[in-house]
């Protein structure tokens, strides 16, 4: 198997720590792929015509793309147990809210600084992102600190790789504010041996 990938981005990330936690290192190869909004990869095209990373090539199907497809995919090819039925619900919540802090952070506030000029950056549009994510993180530590607790999961995956995606980007923002729970359980995951094996640079 081949992951389009790129060392910066948290959803390549969230599969590049589910590699690892499912123990599939020596069966994907590991692709840093160049692309942007602005001008999409050709190689990238063939395999997913969004032009997305990630993307995952196989030898028994189609490629897959699309972050919760390829670590469903995963999971369930290394047995992990990332996804289990009892609690399945709770985690797909969870890994779709850490999703959604994600598509604010780099949608809403990286690209509008990054792609537009700065007379044409929107305060207002990045602020109303923020809000997005400090609403969710807060709503994290404040219901969800019991099922983080537990057993991990792709939930602790998903929102392991959102936080840390915060810090790497967004530090100057400090989500970490009246969030001291989730806070706490962030710098014990952050220590986990794949999280820290895909750290961006």
């Amino acid at each position: 198997m081949k992951l389009f990938s790129s060392n910066a981005s948290p959803y390549v990330r969230k599969v590049r720590v589910v590699i690892r936690e499912a123990g599939l290192t020596d069966q994907v190869q590991e692709d840093p792929t160049p692309t942007n909004l602005l001008e999409s990869n050709e190689g990238l095209i063939a395999v997913n015509p969004l032009a997305r990373i990630p993307a995952l090539t196989r030898d028994d199907g189609p490629a897959l793309y699309d972050s919760r497809v390829i670590c469903r995919y995963l999971d369930a090819k290394g047995g992990s147990n990332l996804y289990p039925e009892a609690r399945i619900w709770d985690v797909l919540t969870l890994e779709a809210t850490a999703d959604g802090i994600l598509d604010s952070a780099v949608t809403g506030i990286s690209y509008e600084k990054r792609l537009r000029p700065p007379e044409k950056v929107m305060d207002e549009w990045m602020d109303a992102h923020w809000e997005k994510v400090a609403r969710a993180v807060k709503v994290v530590n404040d219901r969800w600190m019991s099922h983080l607790a537990g057993p991990v999961d792709m939930g602790h995956i998903a929102m392991g790789c959102a936080l840390a995606y915060l810090d790497f980007r967004h530090d100057e923002r400090g989500w970490r504010k009246g969030c001291g729970a989730l806070d706490d359980w962030f710098a014990a995951f952050n220590e986990r041996q794949s999280m820290k094996d895909t750290a961006p640079s």
